[in-house]
């Protein structure tokens, strides 16, 4: 085989369809993302923004400013050229309230459809809080509560319940508005935001609920507590804490000059000014609304439309489990063996009469799937190397308890059940009771893959069972040959786990 072609075959990607681009004209950014194929958990393969600022004063001059349309346009003129060389198969435009307020949208949007080669999608503020709250819906298992977009030139909330979607209202109180209307004062703003918020009726239904927060701005000021915290998990996408903490946090950010806040620069220059104004919004909105968390999403408009283009049986699907399917496509010896894990720790659970909730037998199973991603890497960092990728990948549908859970279980199947290798911070993110489930998961794939070696078809035929309290693991057949002292010692740790005397059954 030729080296080019051996290449060009190289299965870096899944092929699951065309890829699927969409460009999302903001109030303040303008951003491109490319995505691998329309999924239940789509994975971007390309993503880049420009802030042009095409809200700055519309609210009070009407118009979108000359300089902020040119520069606007420029990158959508870059990423229509990026999209015809990622051989994008489907591209979508949407433009939200700067575009939708201003007089000069309409030549806007024109010149946009002249560039793109496609209608531009001129989001109301309905639709796009819909879009928001459907993103927020694809990317978190079982919602309850209120999401709120905060862009450039609005904040949309939308109550949702499951893939329910309640009444929604759009405020002008994107960070850019604000800055308008407040004539660049960060205390006149503050008075606006408790005025107008005060009078959203859809907040009263927050109380001990979930505030979804989506938004560039948002995110930033997570970042920015991450870093003062010391969070040990860099991953934004469910970063979760107290309403009252991010309420307090809020108002700490809002009422001091930035360039003294610590840790600061986590925060891009470019996002910096509006920080106050986000802060001063979400504070006013989590004290009104009296929520008991506030969960970031890094999935909103652009997600929301992917999944309103799936079909009812594709919305069913975990996105956990389908991202974790896919990772395993892409990286385990054996992507069927990963499902019969689940079957066989299934039995596992079952004859050793494991509780378990519905959220932590969907978190084994999601392990089961990623537990041989890590193979190609040296043995002596296979575990550190999972840890790794499994705590940072590109999931949704999981807490950060879970991935930290995840994250534990592999480390343990490759490492064995120590912790003196590993950084205790991982550790913080799991309650007692996750932390023991990743423990004796972990020992029960040790078991598994030292019987399997990765291959199909083997664990069907080497059922746990009990007998007599005894934990009772049988070979047989073609099987018997695998019995062994480290098979037995691996299965005794595991039986100690699990408080059950252990037999390891050779039956020629």
């Amino acid at each position: 085989m030729e080296r080019a072609d051996f290449f060009e075959i190289a299965p870096g990607r899944l092929q699951l369809g065309p890829t699927i681009a969409v460009i999302d004209i903001g109030s303040n950014s303008v951003r491109l993302v490319v995505y691998e194929a329309l999924t239940r958990s789509p994975t971007p393969i390309f993503n880049e923004k420009a802030l042009c600022g095409l809200g700055r004063n519309v609210l009070t001059s009407g118009r979108l400013a000359d300089e902020a349309v040119a520069r606007a346009l420029a990158s959508i003129r870059r990423f229509r050229v990026l999209c015809t060389q990622l051989n994008v198969g489907e591209l979508h435009v949407l433009a939200t309230a700067a575009v939708r307020d201003a007089k000069n949208g309409p030549d806007f949007v024109a010149e946009c459809e002249a560039i793109c080669g496609v209608p531009l999608r001129l989001l109301s503020g309905r639709e796009e809080a819909t879009f928001a709250a459907l993103g927020v819906v694809s990317g978190t298992y079982q919602p309850d509560g209120i999401v709120g977009d905060l862009g450039g030139g609005s904040l949309e909330l939308v109550d949702i319940k499951g893939e329910r979607i309640g009444g929604g209202v759009t405020l002008p109180l994107g960070g850019l508005a604000l800055q308008d209307t407040s004539g660049y004062s960060v205390k006149k703003a503050e008075r606006i935001a408790a005025k107008t918020i005060g009078k959203v009726e859809l907040l009263k239904k927050g109380k001990g609920r979930t505030f979804y927060a989506v938004g560039g701005t948002w995110r930033s000021l997570a970042r920015l507590h991450m870093a003062q915290r010391g969070y040990p998990l860099n991953v934004m996408h469910g970063y979760s804490l107290s309403g009252k903490e991010i309420a307090d946090f809020c108002y700490l950010v809002s009422r001091q000059p930035t360039d003294t806040i610590s840790r600061i620069e986590v925060v891009a220059e470019s996002r910096r000014p509006l920080l106050a104004y986000g802060a001063l919004v979400l504070e006013a909105v989590v004290r009104a609304a009296k929520v008991d968390t506030v969960v970031v999403s890094v999935l909103g408009v652009r997600e929301g439309l992917l999944f309103s283009m799936l079909d009812d049986e594709q919305r069913a699907h975990d996105p956990l489990l389908s991202a974790a399917r896919e990772l395993s496509l892409l990286r385990s010896r054996s992507p069927r063996h990963g499902e019969e894990l689940i079957d066989w720790t299934d039995r596992f659970m079952e004859v050793c009469h494991l509780e378990e909730t519905a959220e932590e037998r969907r978190l084994r199973h999601a392990a089961c799937l990623l537990a041989d991603i890590g193979w190609r890497a040296h043995p002596d960092y296979r575990g550190e190397q999972s840890l790794n990728i499994i705590a940072h990948a590109n999931f949704s549908g999981v807490d950060h308890p879970g991935r930290a859970y995840l994250a534990l279980a592999i480390y343990y199947r490759h490492e064995g059940i120590v912790d003196e290798f590993m950084s205790p911070r991982i550790r913080e993110l799991v309650g007692v009771r996750l932390l023991d489930r990743a423990r004796v998961l972990g020992a029960a794939m040790r078991v598994a893959y030292l019987i399997s070696a990765a291959m199909p078809g083997v664990l069907p035929r080497a059922p746990l069972t009990l007998e007599d309290r005894r934990l009772v693991l049988t070979l047989a057949g073609d099987l018997s040959g695998l019995s062994g002292e480290r098979l037995v010692n691996r299965l005794r740790t595991l039986g100690r786990m699990v408080g059950r005397e252990t037999e390891l059954r050779s039956m020629p």
